[in-house]
């Protein structure tokens, strides 16, 4: 005997709030567990697609220390957005962020569906995309960022839909400001460690330098008295003894505190300061440009690719005899490029060892970060020096 038609229908919507549960079970298990907000909001995206039948979504989030937003993750870009990187810059004009950050989104803190500024205009490699639901993350009254869905053939959400996603926005925010509070933590902790490297290098380089002069006064000592210069060999010895014991201090300690020149600064602002102190003591014109250059990166990463900057923009100007220089930074949620480029007298590429130009370095300190490094250049056509690191898995 079948069952009637309310009787179907009530059971289709107990199997559906059952299915949306399990999903935001799953979600909340992910966002808990993992240790990798990327990968979080990359399983958040895939899972709130399968629930609705959304295709496409991306979520902007907003970096603390310059409160500009970056994208953070996606999924499933039209080719119009992913292929060109500036179109996901969260510094360019994008109406939902503009309205989110004025407080606004249809009453500061409800989802709405917007027609998407970044796609207005286009009309190939839009796969048919023109509106997005916006939803705010917030953490209190802190604004943390925004999760935007979206599909071709856009259908109308039900308010059990704007529902669902409001909760896994709450969800969003909460993991946001748990992997926030634990940097925060790692910082601390980063702080303390160059106090307690502070510390030891004035308890340890300090004392040997003392203890190194007391030895050469010694030495000196014995010698203006017109002592036989064999008893002045003893301090003297115990003296370079010291002096190489600190050197090597003094270079693990050096090591260790590596990553001094991004201190207080995010990799984009350091890069910019470089390429502008660089210009000043080169006279040879820089410029620098960052596409999602507010997007947090793991230190390694960031400390990578300064160096890397410092070395090919050292090469510029050793070799190069270049009037102009461009740097470039773009970071997407799959990975970050870093460009140098210049329009010097440029070498062949095949004649030269890999030793020089600090080549092996540089490669060196990409490869550890399972990334790349190019050098194109030819006799008069200028040098391009990229590195590509990957960040699926940082």
């Amino acid at each position: 005997m079948s069952q009637p038609p309310s009787l179907r229908s009530e059971d289709g919507g107990l199997q559906r709030r059952n299915h949306e549960l399990s999903v935001l079970n799953a979600i909340a298990r992910e966002l808990n567990r993992s240790v990798n907000l990327g990968e979080a909001l990359r399983f958040t995206l895939s899972r709130v697609a399968e629930l609705l039948g959304l295709r496409t979504g991306w979520i902007w989030l907003v970096d603390e220390p310059t409160s500009e937003p970056y994208l953070a993750a996606a999924q499933n870009l039209p080719s119009a957005l992913s292929d060109d990187p500036r179109r996901m810059d969260g510094s360019g004009y994008c109406y939902c962020l503009d309205t989110y950050k004025r407080g606004d989104l249809s009453g500061a803190a409800n989802v709405n569906v917007l027609t998407c500024s970044r796609l207005k205009g286009l009309v190939d490699g839009t796969g048919g995309l023109r509106y997005h639901a916006s939803i705010p993350l917030y953490a209190g009254d802190e604004k943390l960022g925004v999760m935007n869905v979206a599909s071709p053939g856009w259908r109308s959400l039900s308010p059990e839909d704007l529902q669902l996603l409001y909760t896994v926005g709450d969800l969003l925010s909460i993991a946001v400001e748990r992997a926030r509070l634990s940097d925060r933590s790692v910082e601390f902790g980063a702080v303390e460690e160059r106090n307690r490297l502070s510390r030891e290098i004035h308890d340890t380089l300090a004392q040997g330098l003392t203890a190194t002069t007391l030895q050469l006064e010694s030495a000196d000592a014995l010698l203006e008295t017109g002592a036989p210069p064999e008893r002045a060999r003893e301090p003297l010895r115990r003296a370079l003894s010291l002096t190489k014991s600190n050197l090597e201090e003094a270079r693990r300690s050096v090591l260790d505190l590596r990553s001094a020149p991004l201190e207080g600064r995010s990799l984009s602002g350091a890069l910019g300061f470089l390429v502008e102190r660089w210009e000043a003591e080169t006279g040879t014109s820089a410029r620098y440009t960052a596409v999602n250059g507010a997007r947090p990166l793991p230190p390694g990463v960031e400390v990578t690719l300064y160096r890397v900057c410092q070395e090919a923009l050292a090469n510029v100007a050793r070799h190069a005899g270049a009037k102009r220089v461009t740097v470039r930074l773009v970071a997407t949620p799959e990975g970050v490029r870093l460009v140098v480029e210049d329009d010097g007298r440029g070498f062949d590429a095949s004649e030269v060892p890999d030793d020089r130009h600090g080549l092996v370095g540089m490669r060196e300190r990409v490869g550890l970060l399972g990334g790349t490094l190019e050098v194109t250049s030819g006799s008069g056509a200028g040098t391009r020096v990229e590195a590509a690191v990957p960040l699926e898995g940082l």
